[in-house]
């Protein structure tokens, strides 16, 4: 590897391979970027950048932004767009693929640790269908902003490196503008991978997938004959874990199809996201989701049903009964994590049986006043033994006071159980309720600033994002309840 210099890389010094493109031409279609014409650095993220090693700099270099606009490859690229197939909204859609992403490469940190480079956005693939392969500019700044936020929530997700936007016009509900988002992940393959060659009958297509996967990414599976079992129960846990995860922090994913599932665990592909800020257990995010398939409520159950749809298409490698032995430990792990987490919310380190019926009546007084789910679970930070109900200025969230301060009582004494000190548990609760998430309006407002020319509310509110747990002070404005305007904003698939 060529030597860092000034704690990195030049961009040019990056070594890249492509695993995935190593793979037989029936996984994907080689395909250079088109790229966007004038295109400007809109964000960077010097995260990210650290991830790969590249050097402080980098991005305020034309050769970055063309690049990172799929203007230009690097030496040892092997740009290619993956097909794959999935079930979206319930039905099985035989072939789909990245209509508009080019996986790029993969570049090897010091750490041993491998990422994906993806532009999402720069041009027509084999995929594209009836698209134009094309990303706006409004939905590339939610991409990049929630990535983040999830991340530095402690919730696995790919990550964003840059952003780069142009005058080009793409059209959606109206004429927007075009962008590129430069995105991270160890591997981007799906759920719907596997479908693609099951559907065809390709077995052998599968069975490489699967080794392929189970190699680079599953070293509890082994290398036995059952190694394709103990990989899946693997799936199945770490999607148990990432529905518990959405699900303890108040995120709503909007589009679980199958094809938007990670093999390895990552929230991946955001589109029309949101998180809570009414506690509604049937929001649906997503305007274009008449059904409600995939309201929040309903997300760890669809968890569970993209397990069967994996379960499926691994038939080939995996017997029946072993399938369904993997799909049975689902529910278990996923109330396990979930009551994990939520005890952490409520600063419980110790573990008793009433806990899941103490969660369950506060998120029934939560739904039935509307309460803000994110701002009560941070002042609840500073309910302890010692507070007393009369200085409680979270009752002001309860239509139901009595109720309210009902399960006060119940938590008091449910806390006069613990052990840890008071200081030290309310330090934790901190630790474990955010005061910033993404709500849509503060990504609308960074939008329409973009919109307009102005990229800096990107970074600001990707600053703000970066702590989701710290005060904050000079940020305060970003943890107020969502003003009456953003009532009406409204995201789709197109979003």
């Amino acid at each position: 590897m060529t030597t860092t210099i000034d704690g990195g890389l030049a961009l040019e010094d990056l070594r890249f391979s492509n695993s995935f493109a190593h793979l037989p031409d029936d996984f994907y279609e080689r395909r250079a970027p088109s790229g966007i014409p004038g295109a400007v650095l809109a964000a960077f993220n010097p995260d990210a950048a650290t991830l790969i090693g590249l050097r402080p700099g980098q991005e305020t270099r034309d050769a970055f932004v063309r690049v990172a606009s799929g203007n230009e490859i690097l030496p040892g690229m092997e740009p290619v767009a993956a097909i794959y197939a999935g079930h979206q909204f319930g039905s099985f859609v035989p072939q789909l693929g990245d209509g508009r992403a080019i996986l790029l490469g993969e570049v090897v940190n010091a750490r041993g640790e491998s990422w994906e480079l993806q532009l999402k956005g720069a041009g027509l693939t084999a995929f594209s269908r009836f698209g134009d392969g094309r990303a706006v500019l409004r939905s590339t700044i939610r991409e990049y902003l929630a990535g983040e936020a999830l991340h530095h929530l402690g919730i696995p997700s790919t990550r964003a490196l840059a952003m780069t936007a142009s005058d080009e016009p793409v059209f959606r509900e109206t004429s927007e503008t075009a962008a590129v988002l430069v995105r991270m992940a160890p591997t981007f393959v799906r759920f719907g991978s596997f479908e693609l060659f099951h559907y065809r009958g390709e077995t052998a297509a599968v069975k490489l997938l699967a080794d392929y996967t189970i190699e680079r990414w599953f070293p509890e599976a082994g290398t036995g004959d059952d190694r394709y079992e103990r990989f899946f129960r693997s799936v199945v846990t770490r999607t148990a874990d990432l529905m518990a995860a959405w699900q303890t922090v108040g995120f709503a994913h909007g589009v679980m199809n199958t094809d938007n599932f990670s093999i390895i665990g990552l929230t991946l592909d955001y589109g029309p996201y949101g998180f809570l800020d009414a506690y509604e257990p049937g929001f649906i995010c997503n305007h274009t989701d008449s059904g409600g398939r995939y309201a929040f409520d309903r997300q760890p159950t669809i968890g569970l049903w993209n397990c069967y749809a994996l379960a499926n298409a691994l038939t080939s490698l995996i017997e029946k009964n072993a399938l369904e032995s993997s799909l049975a430990t689902y529910e278990a792990a996923y109330h396990a994590s979930f009551l994990r987490r939520m005890r952490r919310k409520l600063g419980l380190a110790l573990e008793y049986d009433d806990d899941a019926a103490l969660v369950l009546h506060v998120l029934r007084l939560l739904e039935a006043s509307h309460a803000d789910y994110t701002r009560f679970f941070r002042s609840l930070c500073d309910i302890d033994i010692e507070s007393r109900p009369s200085d409680d200025l979270t009752a002001a969230m309860f239509a139901d006071r009595d109720g309210w301060y009902a399960w006060q009582a119940l938590y008091r004494t449910r806390l006069a159980r613990e052990t840890q000190p008071a200081v030290a548990r309310r330090d934790a609760k901190r630790a474990a309720n955010p005061k910033y998430v993404l709500r849509n309006y503060l990504a609308q407002t960074a939008i329409e600033r973009a919109q307009a020319g102005d990229f800096s509310e990107i970074e600001r509110l990707h600053g703000v994002l970066r702590q989701p747990f710290a005060e904050q002070p000079e940020n305060e404005a970003c943890a107020a309840a969502p003003p009456d305007w953003a009532k009406a904003i409204s995201v789709s698939c197109s979003s």
